[in-house]
């Protein structure tokens, strides 16, 4: 399709390339018809708007075919400090296949859960479907206007979706992620103020060319504006200190809407953050590469550390764990970014997408399983799963050996070598070994919850509560599983056995010429 030339009368050639803007548009347009179709479908026929949003995103996701290989920009002005406001390049396209699939994955485990939850089912797809328009829409954004709109339409939606839980939990969580999100933008905001003033553009390659050229007495302005403007992408990707909203988040919402904010959330944030260090701040590279060195290190620790601390009895727990499981992934995906700022270059960027392609996929494996045991989320109630369903349970075992790295989860220990890789090879030997610490840490509570699927269950007799003690928690009994939720769960775990048995299949997603 031949791009369209359209003239305005500053004097600016803009030029608008279907087909590489085609992704987002596709989600959007989606989620318009999902909203105007909600005004039409009487009430038994809703169950169609899910479906609906799960074609416009294979849509999408097919949209992504005739750009491979390719490099299209879009939104282009001709003018002096000019430059592009897309581009759909192999960053773009690998992230957006994740965002678009992450998203695809939860409308399929939502399917049941608007229905058993009662959630307002067209208000909950046209959000999720603008979340997820909003997150493929920011890895191909080049200028620093685009990036905050774009990272806003994927957050705002958010809050909505976590707060569509009809009980006081709900709404608490909305509000807690809602506050400190907007606090999160407003610092980003003052920051990209910073620079614009200092480089005089918001193109991220210009903002580069601009602090490179920065007068001594405008330094100090750009330096703290790029601090304040990191703020904001570490937030939305959940690196410590900025990382407090994610446990109780993640147990107030819907656990389809967890999981989504587990993946595409982070997602979204990690891309942002990759584009403005690499491309727009490259002149301070080794500062922010210092600087998210040390977020790494944090985010791993304290994520690991107090993943470990929960406790089997505890309400809930599965969905904690989980969370702060992916506070401590985020400090590995943080590592190559760190790397990239030592090297000089972005080459390292490729591990932070191949990790986060393979985290994805068996994440929301695991919250899948974790909505599908159902009951009170207690980690006991894990306990002796293999008896009572034993797919399920071979299923989580593999997503969690994947999150720790171990066989037959070969894929996970790949990721971890590939991040683990890019640290040293860029001089970074005291992160690496942080990194090794952690993933030994991180090994307990995966194994730990992995021995519970295939525990003896309890008898009548040792389930027994002492006297004066809380009742132990009931295990679930068997319940039918959701043709959408199995689809789920199949599609996550059978791309995570044939990427285990051929791992360098991520590898050729991410960049053919990574190794």
């Amino acid at each position: 399709m031949t791009p369209l030339a359209v003239a305005d009368p500053g004097g600016l050639i803009q030029s608008v390339d279907w087909v590489a803007v085609a992704p987002p548009l596709i989600a959007a347009l989606a989620a318009l018809a999902v909203l105007v179709a909600d005004l039409f479908l009487p009430e038994a026929r809703k169950r169609l708007l899910g479906w609906l949003s799960a074609a416009g995103l294979l849509a999408a996701l097919a949209a992504l075919i005739p750009l491979v290989g390719d490099t299209r920009s879009t939104f282009c002005f001709k003018s002096p400090g000019g430059g592009c406001s897309y581009t759909a390049d192999h960053f773009a396209l690998a992230f957006q296949l994740l965002v678009l699939g992450g998203a695809l994955l939860t409308v399929l485990l939502s399917l049941h859960a608007v229905e058993e939850d009662a959630l307002p089912g067209g208000e909950y797809w046209f959000l999720l479907l603008s979340s997820a328009c909003g997150a493929a829409l920011l890895p191909a954004a080049r200028d620093l206007a685009t990036l905050v709109i774009a990272l806003e339409v994927a957050t705002l939606p958010a809050f909505a979706l976590v707060g569509l839980r009809r009980d006081g939990r709900g709404a608490e969580s909305a509000l807690k992620f809602f506050l400190s999100s907007v606090t999160a933008t407003a610092v980003m905001l003052l920051g990209v103020s910073f620079v614009y003033a200092a480089a005089g553009t918001i193109q991220l390659q210009g903002v580069a060319d601009g602090l490179a050229h920065a007068p001594g007495q405008l330094k100090p302005l750009a330096e703290a504006g790029a601090v304040l403007t990191l703020v904001g992408f570490a937030f939305k990707a959940a690196a410590v200190p900025f990382h407090f909203w994610v446990p109780d988040t993640y147990v107030g919402a819907p656990l389809p809407v967890a999981g989504y904010l587990s993946v595409v959330g982070k997602a979204a944030g990690l891309s942002g953050l990759a584009l403005v260090t690499t491309v727009a701040f490259r002149p301070y590279g080794h500062t922010w590469g210092l600087v998210l060195a040390v977020l790494a290190a944090l985010t791993m620790t304290v994520g690991n550390a107090a993943a470990l601390r929960q406790r089997t009895d505890t309400r809930h727990g599965a969905v904690r764990l989980l969370a702060w499981s992916s506070v401590g992934q985020a400090g590995y995906l943080l590592v190559p970014l760190a790397a990239a700022g030592y090297a000089g270059s972005d080459g390292p960027l490729g591990a932070t997408v191949a990790y986060a392609l393979i985290y994805g996929l068996v994440n929301l494996g695991a919250f899948g399983v974790v909505a599908l045991v159902g009951g009170s989320g207690r980690l006991d109630g894990f306990r002796g799963l293999a008896g009572r369903n034993r797919w399920a349970a071979f299923a989580l075992a593999f997503f969690l050996l994947c999150l720790a790295g171990l066989p037959p989860g070969v894929v996970g220990l790949f990721g971890k070598v590939v991040v683990f890789r890019s640290a040293v090879d860029a001089g970074l030997g005291w992160l690496a070994v942080v990194m090794a610490v952690n993933v030994v840490i991180a090994l307990a509570y995966y194994l730990k919850w992995t021995a519970l699927l295939f525990a003896p269950a309890e008898t009548e007799s040792e389930s027994e509560p002492a006297s004066g003690s809380a009742p132990a928690p009931e295990a679930p009994g068997p319940r039918r599983v959701p043709a959408p939720l199995t689809a789920a769960l199949s599609l996550a775990a059978a791309g995570a056995v044939v990427l285990s048995v051929a791992p360098q299949l991520v590898l050729r997603v991410v960049s053919g010429s990574l190794f």
